[in-house]
Order: C-alpha cells, then structure tokens, then sequence
C-alpha cells in the first residue's frame, strides 16, 4: 500500500509538467500564427500594458540573453539540443528514483522539466528557433531598457526553480530534526 501511495506522489507533480508544455505550445503556435516575426521594425508588438508589457514574436537559436548564438549551427545543435535532453532524461531519472524529496521539491522539478522540454521541443521542431514573446519594460537596469525577451518555458524554469532552492532551504532543518529524532 505505502508504494502506491508513494508513486502517486511522484506522479501528480507530473500534471504540472504537462501542463507547462501544453501552455507553453499553444501559446507560442499563437505567436507564430498571428504577431509577424519581429524584424528592424517594432511592427507587431501589441503593448499590453503600455511599456511595461508587450507581445512580440521573436526566435532565439541560442541560449538565454543569447549566449551562443555566433557558434556554428552544429556546435549550437549539440550544446543546446542534446546536452538540455541527456540532462532532462537524467533529472527524470532521478525524480523517480529519489524517495526523500518533499512535495515542493517534487512540483518544482515537475515545472522545471516541463519548460525545459517546451523550449527542447522547438529547438527540435522549430529550425528557426525558440519562440520567445514576452517583453518587459526594466526600468534601464544594468543598461537594459527591455529585459531580454521570453517564454511560458523560461517563465516555468525561473519560477520553480526558484521555489525549488526554497523548497530546498526549507527541507534541509526539517530533515536533520527528523534525523536528531532518530538518534535519540
């Protein structure tokens, strides 16, 4: 009984990952469907919130801030494609092996994994690149007047894996009571 109700536990996180991915692709199909890609021009970009918040269609071939993007398509392909996937299927790996992680660990890697295979599936898919569409206005900080366009997948990734060092930060004092517990 106590595995099964274990693997429950380890399989619900999962929704959110799905959930991550399905959003993330619809909304950039929507994108790609009606917002031109942006070229020298800011034709296109539909102001949300004045400009603090705007919808533009942009593609990145590299990594975040575009780190990368001058090295060779095939260094690019190997660097950005198949290392994120070995480390996705590593990180799978380890979510289901691993018995000790508490819930908020658990949702947070789930959303972790869930945009980093949204933003796989277009370097795998889309040849021109990630699909990225959320700018926002930064104030001039650190001489950005736009903070670097991005994603539902970025979005996730930041998120939970902020929540995760939280998480982590947290279940470090209550396990070494629980070991203190044992000990005594």
């Amino acid at each position: 009984m106590p595995e099964k109700k274990l693997s429950s536990k380890k399989m619900w996180p999962l929704s959110l990952c799905a959930l991550v991915i399905l959003v993330d692709q619809i909304t950039k199909a929507l994108v790609v469907k009606y917002i031109p890609l942006l070229g020298t021009s800011l034709d296109g970009v539909i102001q949300v919130c004045g400009k603090y918040l705007w919808f533009i269609h942009v593609r990145n071939k590299a990594v975040a801030f575009s780190m990368g993007s001058s090295l060779p398509t095939s260094l690019r392909a190997i660097l950005f494609a198949a290392i994120p996937l070995i480390i996705i299927l590593l990180v799978f790996g380890i979510y289901f092996r691993n018995n000790e992680f508490s819930n908020l660990q658990r949702w947070s890697i789930c959303g972790i994994l869930g945009g980093g295979i949204g933003n796989l599936i277009d370097r795998f898919f889309r040849p021109a690149g990630v699909v990225d569409f959320i700018s926002c206005y930064f104030w001039n900080l650190f001489g950005l007047e736009r903070w670097p366009t991005f994603n539902i997948a970025d979005t996730a990734v930041v998120v939970c894996g902020i929540l995760f060092v939280i998480a982590c930060v947290l279940y470090i004092p209550s396990n070494s009571k629980r070991k203190g517990a044992k000990n005594e």
